[in-house]
């Protein structure tokens, strides 16, 4: 199921770093060459700021992972496809893009899918409305992964 989310939102998001000035701790995923290239296309694509925060360096470097912000704002492109997506999963649509959010505890991480790579997201519950920061990155990501041919999520 399919819900349309055109600006703002009530969705609340986590962090998978700490605060700090630092560079922020993010595993970078491995996906197969195809989808790591694309990812890089987004990382080049991906604005300077995003919620009005500029980039921050990630540990270890990787073009398939972006921070921004203390606490940090996090976006992992080729991930695996999450376990939790099922065809019956309810989904956010925010500008064009198709968001699986994963509860928890509070927070949710949210992953784009039913494109050729999948990419999550997570923003700290801080942040309010963390919909805004889907709403910034709709754009680059429908720019550099494109969706699905066949409509699979």
């Amino acid at each position: 199921m399919r819900r349309a989310l055109a600006a703002g939102g009530l969705l609340t998001l986590f962090s998978v770093s700490g605060c700090g000035s630092g560079a922020v701790e993010a595993p970078a995923p491995r996906p197969p060459a195809e989808v790591a290239a694309r990812c890089r296309t987004l990382h080049d694509r991906l604005p300077q700021k995003v919620h009005g925060f500029a980039r921050r360096a990630t540990t270890p470097k990787s073009p398939l992972v972006t921070a921004w912000g203390s606490p940090a704002i996090v976006i992992r492109c080729g991930m695996p496809r999450p376990a939790a997506l099922k065809p019956t999963s309810e989904l956010v649509v925010v500008n064009g893009v198709s968001w699986l959010g994963v509860p928890v505890d509070r927070p949710v991480t949210f992953t784009a899918v039913g494109r050729l790579g999948y990419v999550e997201v997570t923003v700290p519950a801080a942040y309010q409305p963390p919909g805004d920061v889907l709403i910034e990155l709709a754009g680059p990501i429908k720019a550099a992964i494109p969706a699905s041919p066949d409509g699979s999520l």
